[in-house]
Order: structure tokens, then C-alpha cells, then sequence
């Protein structure tokens, strides 16, 4: 076989499988993306300002603690955020890291996909080759009953070995569940071990030091969001419009209380 022929062989596999791509320098951004097979940075990460988030100040307070902790290299929790919808609890991950940031703290954020979990043991390998401290965030995890041997393999993760999460890694999981994995009443009721199955339902949560409860908002708390939004705006807005927004919407979080805000820029001409 010639040595034309072989090359061209070569060439032919090369294109059927293209190396791995490469992965974003680790200390160029203040934000990442983890796709599953390699890391590209966000250069645009422009979180919310940490003074706008209101109604959330214990939760934010203690994240902050934590997460300042990490970054000077000190010990500190992974993080479970759980509770309703729209309550602020990934707007408050992104803006301690944000704040940290302009405070002169060498810190990232580091997001992965919920459905790139099989890959977090690439994603640490990779991690571990610099010092940098990451906030590794998952957003909205819950696993149904079909996904409990995924929870299983993330706590697994958690809790040490070979494939655990490296020291200058902690995890930022947000989840409408407290134990992320649904319980019902009905396993109380299971013949066999019922408390076994509980308990290996509440394993995953257990593994998280630090677990912060985002709870749906009263009318005053809502009112007071809309208001730290209108003012950073130069905004005026009416309490009882603001209170009838988000009774259209049935419910009241941060996240109607923005949307009102930008109804009411786009009113009055205003970007944000």
C-alpha cells in the first residue's frame, strides 16, 4: 500500500471522527457553558444587579457568604436553591458571582445543561488543570421516577472519589423540589424497607451543606421588587396596575414583577 493511499485513509478516518474540540481558555471569561464535550466562554455575562434583588435577602446573604468563601480558597457548601417558579433563585447565583467579580475576586461561573449530567466527570477532569475557583451551575434539576439512578450517579459525584468534583469546584443546583427527586405519600405505605426508599429519595439533597428555600411572594414583597426595578429606571409605575399584572399572570415573583418593568419601559420608550 502506498504511502499516498495511507494518507488519504487517514484522511478519510480523520473526517468521520474529528478530534474533540478544544475547550475555552479557563481564565479568560467570567462565564462558561459546558456543551458535554467542551467548554466555550460567555463573553456578554451581565447577571442582575445583586442591590436590585429584594424579598430574597437571607437566601442571598448566605449565598454570598458561601460563594466568597470559595473564592478566597476557603472551605465552603455546595448549594441546593429550591422552591416556586420565579422567585429569584438563579438571578441570585448569577449575581453573587457578578458582584464577587467586580469586587476583585477571581471567581466563574460554570453552566452545564441538566441533560449533560453523564459528562460531568469530562467536565472535572478538565477543571482540575487550573486553581481558579468555579461555581458550577445546574438549573431546574429534578429527576422523575425514571431518573433516579442519574440522581444517584450525581450524588455519587458529590460525596467523593475518583470522579468527585474537584476542590476548587463547588455545585449551584436550583430545583422546584426541596429533595429534587419527587416523594408521595404512598411510599410511607411500601412493605418493603419503606423507609429505605425515602431515604434514598431525600440522599441527593443531603448531599448539599448549604440548602436555601425560595418561597413565593406576599403583595408588599412583590410591590417592593417592582419598585427597586421602576427607580434603578427612572421609572414611575402605579402599586395597584403592578398588583393586577401579576393577578392576570397568577402569581407574583420576581420574574412577573421584571416583566411588568419592561412592559413599562417599552411604555415610556426605554431599553433594558
Amino acid at each position: 500500500m502506498t504511502d499516498a493511499l495511507l494518507t488519504r485513509i487517514a484522511q478519510a478516518l480523520e473526517r468521520l471522527a474529528p478530534p474533540p474540540p478544544s475547550s475555552a481558555d479557563l481564565n479568560a471569561s467570567p462565564a462558561y457553558v459546558w456543551d458535554g464535550r467542551a467548554i466555550h466562554g460567555v463573553e456578554a455575562f451581565a447577571p442582575v444587579d445583586y442591590a436590585l434583588l429584594t424579598g430574597i435577602d437571607a437566601q442571598k446573604g448566605a449565598l454570598l457568604d458561601n460563594s466568597r468563601r470559595h473564592a478566597a480558597g476557603h472551605a465552603a457548601h455546595d448549594v441546593l436553591l429550591w422552591g416556586a417558579r420565579g422567585t429569584g433563585k438563579s438571578a441570585a447565583v448569577a449575581s453573587v458571582v457578578g458582584l464577587l467579580q467586580q469586587e476583585g475576586q477571581d471567581i466563574a461561573l460554570m453552566q452545564c445543561a441538566i441533560d449533560e449530567l453523564a459528562s460531568l466527570p469530562a467536565l472535572f477532569s478538565l477543571l482540575r488543570a487550573t486553581q481558579r475557583p468555579f461555581i458550577l451551575f445546574l438549573d431546574d434539576l429534578g429527576f422523575e421516577e425514571q431518573g433516579v439512578g442519574d440522581a444517584r450517579a450525581l450524588r455519587s459525584l458529590l460525596q467523593g472519589g475518583t470522579a468527585a468534583r474537584p476542590a476548587n469546584v463547588r455545585l449551584y443546583v436550583t430545583s422546584n423540589r426541596r429533595h429534587i427527586v419527587p416523594r408521595h405519600l404512598s411510599e410511607q405505605d411500601d412493605p418493603i424497607n419503606p423507609r429505605d426508599v425515602v431515604d434514598d429519595k431525600m440522599a441527593l439533597s443531603d448531599r448539599f451543606g448549604l440548602s436555601l428555600g425560595f418561597h413565593a411572594l406576599d403583595q408588599d414583597a412583590y410591590v417592593a421588587i417592582v419598585g427597586g426595578y421602576a427607580n434603578k429606571l427612572g421609572l414611575a409605575f402605579d402599586p395597584l396596575e403592578a398588583i393586577q399584572w401579576a393577578t392576570q399572570r397568577g402569581s407574583r415573583s420576581g420574574r412577573v414583577a421584571w416583566q411588568y418593568v419592561v412592559e413599562l419601559a417599552g411604555r415610556n420608550g426605554l431599553s433594558v
